[in-house]
């Protein structure tokens, strides 16, 4: 009888750095716990083109916005008490919003050239707030994709144009899209050491953290859902310094600590969330008709989070226009009111 030889289950290198096992946070981890709230900007090529996602083959000259207000998103963050932004720099369809020479699908070939990352740097720095990015493994656009180490070495190419500094300290590196190929094709581990060797600080996580380590490409199954998370639970992206699962909510009584090959981590939770119901991640001609997220489900959830050491995220997805849509900013002021984290109010009474 034939079988199949079995891999091993990581391919381990001894990188100059690797994620430390331990029972309690680290500095980066404390950090990001005490930021507590954050927000969420998808912004990209869909916007223009009423997706959600799209397979990179969208024409670069249908992103045209009339106007960035980077200022005013961050503004925004800031008013509402947030103390992060998340802003994403290359979805699944692999646009990239930044300025980069890596590929002709990005702002430099699109009708705007801003550099969305740049100016939304530029914005945090005035107010205040911490810059974390999002960034998509998958990339349907990309040539090189289907060759792994190519692919990775594409990867390297861009996290070093956006780690290197020129768009100052990150906090958070946000990893999404791992379920389109087996565990191991990412090459997390030296993916990891990158950042770190340029954001020692940055927090790394990568979306379905929990779970089964897989050579099969997939989602993890739903016992590893947050809700579902139990002590001592196998990681199946590994290395992650805090884990995922958009946008799920996790147990009241979150678990803290989680296994890979036998050595125990530590890592927060981080909540993802819509402005809007029905996954509203992008704007589109018809979000403005989806109802709000409930603002007291959002409350009493953010203060479940903030009792167990975890932290939340909103996703307020900018217009055409490049501004944030009214309704949203509302919901999102009686929110931080609500919780007594508004700065508006605060500086109002001054």
């Amino acid at each position: 009888m034939f079988f199949k030889k079995k891999l091993p289950p990581y391919p381990f290198r001894e990188y100059p750095i690797m994620q430390q096992p331990s029972l309690t946070p680290n500095a980066g981890q404390l950090a990001q716990m005490n930021r507590r709230f954050g927000m969420f900007l998808h912004f990209g090529i869909n916007t223009f083109n009423n997706t959600e996602w799209s397979d990179g083959k969208l024409p670069v000259e249908s992103y045209r916005p009339s106007a960035i207000d980077a200022d005013g998103w961050v503004k925004t963050a800031y008013e509402a008490g947030m103390n992060y932004v998340i802003l994403i720099t290359k979805h699944h369809d692999g646009f990239c919003m930044w300025d980069t020479h890596t590929t002709t699908y990005s702002v430099n070939y699109a009708p705007n050239k801003t550099d969305v990352v740049k100016a939304v740097s530029e914005a945090c720095k005035k107010y205040g707030v911490k810059l974390g990015l999002y960034y998509s493994l998958w990339d349907r656009h990309e040539k090189c994709y289907k060759n792994d180490e190519q692919y990775v070495q594409y990867m390297e190419k861009h996290l070093t144009e956006l780690m290197d500094g020129r768009y100052g300290e990150i906090v958070e590196l946000w990893f999404d899209g791992a379920w389109d190929k087996p565990c191991r094709a990412w090459q997390l581990d030296r993916l990891y050491n990158l950042v770190k060797t340029m954001q020692p600080m940055c927090q790394i996580g990568v979306n379905h953290t929990v779970g089964k380590y897989s050579e099969r490409k997939g989602m993890p199954k739903k016992r590893y859902e947050p809700k579902n998370y139990r002590d001592r639970d196998p990681l199946r992206m590994f290395p992650s310094d805090f884990r995922l699962w958009d946008p799920n909510m996790c147990r009241e009584d979150d678990p803290k600590i989680y296994t890979f090959n036998g050595k125990e981590y530590y890592l927060p939770f981080e909540q993802t969330i819509c402005s809007r119901k029905e996954f509203s991640w992008f704007y589109s001609d018809t979000y403005e008709n989806k109802p709000l997220m409930d603002a007291e489900e959002i409350i009493k959830n953010y203060r479940i989070l903030e009792r167990s050491g975890n932290v939340m995220v909103i996703n307020l997805p900018p217009d055409k226009n490049g501004k944030l849509v009214d309704g949203d900013i509302k919901n999102l002021m009686y929110i931080a009111k609500e919780l007594g984290i508004s700065r508006k109010s605060a500086e109002a009474e001054r």
